[in-house]
């Protein structure tokens, strides 16, 4: 594990020649900020209200990899005042789908500081992230002694078919997804890395039911205390060093684990997933082998209804809290 960690970190630093830098800010980051890291390709849509999302959180500076985008993502980022942007026209794929251009950012802007790193697609919220900030969580998890908070990635979806609903740039996700699956959700561990592995909500339900090791892994640890010998091994599923990875056990419902915890609001079926999951079919540039994945891109561009009678309207983390979805480690 030593030697892929040290491997990990080589080529994420071999990487930096992939990007072009766009406009760089750094020098506004201020010591303590909370720094966010994302790689984004035509996500113009998302954009308005993810930021909104994370400056209300507390994020001091954003860091963005923007990877083949040829939609207003650029012109918008690049206005940002709290924004330090990139991009690169390599292969997303062969970045490791982007994280050995993240890892090389936190390298050199992240060694130190509390990093959250994040897709465009997912929203960060934990126990009274309405009236407690990432400073005053981060301040807990350093009492506590956490190096990462643990999150579900909870898929979000409507009643209907996924290219029904109307979504304006700027509204919240929520708004327009406004169900998901309460259960069932499993974890286990693996070795050597002790990375955790959740699997489970509608995907796992609607497509991979007959093949359920091929569907989503749903544990992520988006934000950590990060330190340049760190690498994120599968996205932010899973890290090395090991002990990382022991930072959570899964959502207290499967596992009993009461440490502190989030989850990570998935805005991926928004009505644009139809349209995306055609072109992505086509590009072929996510997973390992991305033709077994051919009838999984065929079937989200059918706009599939994903709604069914056990399906959970949302209505916030403390209903999360309540069917142990997150936990609040005694942080009352």
């Amino acid at each position: 594990m030593r030697l892929k960690r040290r491997r990990l970190i080589w080529r994420s630093i071999r990487s930096r020649r992939d990007l072009v830098p766009v406009v760089d800010r750094t020098d506004r980051i201020e010591p303590g900020q909370v720094r966010a890291f994302v790689t984004a390709r035509n996500e113009y849509t998302r954009l308005p209200y993810f930021l909104s999302h994370y400056r209300a959180l507390g994020v001091g500076h954003f860091l963005f990899v923007l990877n083949n985008s040829d939609d207003p993502s650029q012109a918008f980022l690049a206005d940002q005042p709290d924004v330090s942007l990139w991009r690169t026209d390599a292969s997303y794929k062969a970045a490791r789908f982007g994280v050995d251009w993240i890892t090389w950012l936190q390298f050199r802007y992240g060694h130190r500081a509390w990093c959250l790193t994040v897709d465009v697609d997912e929203l960060l919220i934990y126990p009274h992230w309405d009236t407690r900030n990432l400073t005053a969580l981060t301040e807990r998890l350093t009492q506590t002694g956490t190096p990462a908070l643990g999150a579900l990635m909870l898929d979000l979806y409507p009643k209907g078919p996924m290219d029904r609903p109307t979504y304006t740039p700027g509204q919240d996700p929520a708004e327009v997804l406004q169900y998901f699956d309460a259960s069932p959700y499993r974890a286990q561990r693996q070795w050597p890395a002790q990375n955790l592995w959740v699997q489970g909500g509608p995907r796992d339900r609607a497509f991979f039911a007959d093949r359920p090791a091929r569907a989503p892994t749903l544990n992520k640890l988006p934000l950590m205390h990060w330190n340049r010998r760190f690498a994120y091994m599968n996205s932010t599923h899973s890290a090395l060093p090991p002990r990382l990875n022991c930072a959570w056990d899964g959502p207290a419902c499967i596992s009993g684990d009461t440490r502190l915890s989030g989850a990570l609001l998935h805005t991926k079926f928004l009505p644009d997933v139809v349209t995306r999951s055609r072109e992505e079919k086509r590009r072929k540039e996510h997973f390992g082998q991305p033709g077994d994945f051919d009838r999984y891109y065929d079937w989200l561009s059918s706009a599939p209804d994903l709604w069914h009678d056990k399906a959970v309207p949302y209505k916030g983390w403390r209903q999360l809290l309540d069917m142990g979805i997150l936990s609040d480690g005694g942080w009352a």
